[in-house]
């Protein structure tokens, strides 16, 4: 081959490498990303990600001073109608306090190919919509326009924040599918930022420093009252500015799998946290640099420690409260029993107070904060060693790294002789050591009056129990009628008053039947629903047709009928997560099943014991026949709420063998 023809050849081949590689820039849309029909690492995905380049920088003005600008482009690719809801998107911004935020999204907007043309369809101005969350919180949302599948979309978004206490978090990873994520930092050197990774796939980093110039207007601030405009000039700020680049590449999607607390806690990303302010010829301003520098900021928050302290507006009330205790679980019991009837929860959390516990006590509706502060406040006037304990909630995530912004959340703690008891008065159906479920996340700190933090463990350590008792019949034509008792303890009775709750009498039962197979329920009656400290319990009597078959003259029953277990939860090969049940559990049937005359057992489930190791759980299948009467004794046992990754495999196959053994069928042959 000739030199000229060699040249050719490497020219040829660089346009063509550089036609089909992805321009990261909006408004670059290729047609042959418009023309692709499935993601080519995953063809379930429903959307990817094409590219996402975040920035963030700091500007300076006279006025303001710094202002942090935070600015996100993305590109996304529709392959199904599944994929839709990321035409939707919306951006918070923070709206309490004096410190603002603002958020505007420009380039949005929605490719298609038409007759082999791109056609591009711009975002107008009635698909975005501005509204207030909360009092702290509003969002900009945007809906764009002419997606299907197959469309490309795009957008951009800027917010400018004065609150730089912590930069957005970055995730790298998403539900669908990521080709491409990069987030840059520029940080002046008046700035240090601690950076904290998470996740099993790790960016690719790296780091310059340069020196940076900033030129602004300055003006001499006038006299007061004077009339006379003061002169401007023309300055420069020159300093060090930093810039960190994170790049990753070819993101799997974040699948869903079954007893994930909150995917997002194992997304790959980058959070940034403030720890240091440096500004010339002023002493260092020292930030969240540990969990004690991080809990004691936050109790010195004027509307956290020192609500604390505010006892006088329930001091009578509590007198009648306290009057002829003398437990401390008597006055713990009585004290969270009066929050939860005196103070309702609006919903609110977070761990700073809105309007204060004085005037939430009064109007009898309080945040998060207000309402276990309140309590924690009680505790102590009684004469018990309580503290707040902060938390992340599980839709909030692991608070794995020291910052301010890890925790959502705040609960009470007393310290007894016999250990911790936690408290959360935001629930009517919680008891002491039985926190609502959103508040089971690994652990908390509590923090004591002198601003000293210990972890606190948030994970239950007493089994909840549910205990069935089932008496049943089945007759020579295959229906089956009888009794059935259920019982259930801490968290298990929690979620089940809270559901009981939710609905109307006729609906729950309804929906009982419906999910039992389409039984027919009668003489329904429930035991305990408010009293707290007992066991919660339902009992029923129920006759169903098709909950047996008859097949050449036998029949196979099922024997734990509609509780039997049908699917594994845990399908996939490989886990990288945790197993996440939110509290050891014990389950436990008594099944007593009187056959029809003239029929007798031919085949009989063997019993069985599984047990996984580290005394993680164990299965017991045991039966027996005495005369007309087949016995069933079944327990299913976690011993402990959090199972880590590497038992995955055992725990998958501890669950395909009792479901395995409670698939086998007791078969009646006839005398």
């Amino acid at each position: 081959m000739s030199l000229n023809k060699s040249v050719l050849l490497l020219l040829l081949l660089s346009v063509c490498l550089q036609s089909n590689a992805q321009e990261f820039k909006l408004g670059k849309v290729s047609i042959a990303e418009l023309q692709q029909k499935q993601h080519p690492k995953d063809t379930t995905a429903v959307a990817a990600i094409l590219f996402e380049k975040g920035e963030v920088h700091f500007e300076f003005t006279q006025d303001n001073g710094f202002t942090m600008v935070t600015e996100v482009a993305t590109r996304i690719k529709i392959y199904k109608k599944e994929g839709y809801d990321f035409s939707n998107q919306k951006v918070a911004y923070y709206i309490g306090g004096s410190t603002k935020e603002n958020v505007s999204f420009t380039d949005a907007a929605t490719y298609n190919l038409v007759d082999g043309k791109i056609e591009k369809t711009k975002l107008k101005s009635d698909g975005e919509f501005n509204e207030k969350v909360n009092r702290y919180w509003g969002q900009v949302k945007i809906a764009l326009p002419n997606v299907k599948v197959g469309s490309v979309i795009e957008f951009k978004y800027t917010v400018k924040s004065s609150r730089y206490g912590s930069l957005q978090d970055w995730q790298f990873q998403n539900s669908i599918p990521v080709n491409y994520s990069e987030f840059k930092t520029y940080i002046p050197e008046y700035y240090s930022y601690k950076p904290s990774m998470k996740g099993f796939i790790t960016p690719k980093v790296t780091e310059e420093k340069k020196q940076k110039t900033i030129n602004y207007s300055y003006r001499e601030p006038a006299e007061p009252g004077s009339a006379i405009t003061t002169s401007s000039s023309q300055e420069k700020l020159e300093f060090q500015e930093t810039k960190t680049t994170y790049v990753a590449e070819n993101l799997p999607a974040l699948k869903e799998e079954a007893f994930v607390n909150n995917i997002n806690n194992y997304a790959s990303s980058v959070s940034h946290e403030l720890s240091v302010i440096k500004y010339p010829n002023r002493p260092y301003e020292y930030y969240s640099t540990d969990w004690a520098a991080v809990t004691k900021t936050i109790y010195d928050y004027d509307d956290f420690g020192p609500e604390l302290n505010k006892t006088g507006y329930f001091e009578d009330d509590l007198k009648i409260v306290l009057a002829g205790l003398n437990t401390t679980d008597e006055k713990i019991s009585a004290l969270l029993n009066y929050v939860k009837n005196a103070v309702k929860w609006n919903d609110y959390t977070g761990y700073s107070c809105n309007d204060g516990v004085k005037k939430a006590y009064k109007d009898k509706t309080g945040n998060v904060a207000e309402i276990n502060l309140m309590l924690t406040a009680m505790l102590r006037y009684a004469g018990l060693t309580a503290n707040p304990v902060l938390v992340s909630t599980r839709s909030n995530g692991i608070a794995l790294f020291p910052n301010r912004t890890a925790f959502n959340y705040v609960i009470a703690a007393v310290e007894t002789p016999q250990g911790v008891v936690l408290l959360d008065a935001t629930d009517k159906f919680a008891m002491p050591n039985v926190l609502p479920f959103r508040a089971l996340n690994w652990v908390g700190r509590l923090i004591r009056k002198d601003g000293t933090s210990q972890e606190i463990d948030l994970m239950p350590k007493v089994a909840s129990m549910d205990t069935i008792a089932m008496n049943y019949t089945v007759d020579a034509n295959g229906q089956i009628s009888g009794k059935l008792r259920e019982q259930k303890t801490d968290h298990e009775a929690l979620l089940f008053r809270k559901n009981a709750d939710a609905v109307t009498a006729d609906m729950y039962l309804e929906k009982l039947e419906n999910e039992y197979k389409k039984i027919e329920i009668s003489d329904y009656v429930r035991a305990n629903e408010k009293e707290l400290q007992l066991p919660v319990s339902e009992t029923f009597a129920f006759k169903g047709a098709n909950l047996c078959e008859i097949i050449g003259g036998k029949i196979y029953i099922s024997p734990l009928l509609f509780f039997a277990k049908e699917q594994n939860p845990f399908k996939q090969e490989v886990r990288e997560y945790p197993v996440d049940f939110g509290y050891p559990f014990l389950e436990k049937y008594a099944i007593n099943i009187t056959i029809p005359d003239g029929y007798e057992v031919e085949t009989l489930p063997v019993a069985a014991i599984l047990k996984m190791q580290d005394d993680l759980g164990a299965f017991k299948f045991m039966t027996n026949v005495s005369g007309n009467i087949i016995q069933i004794a079944m327990t299913h046992q976690i011993n402990t709420p959090i199972i880590s990754s590497e038992y995955y495999p055992m725990l998958k196959d501890y669950y395909q063998g009792m479901l395995a053994k409670q698939s086998e069928k007791i078969i009646l042959k006839k005398i």
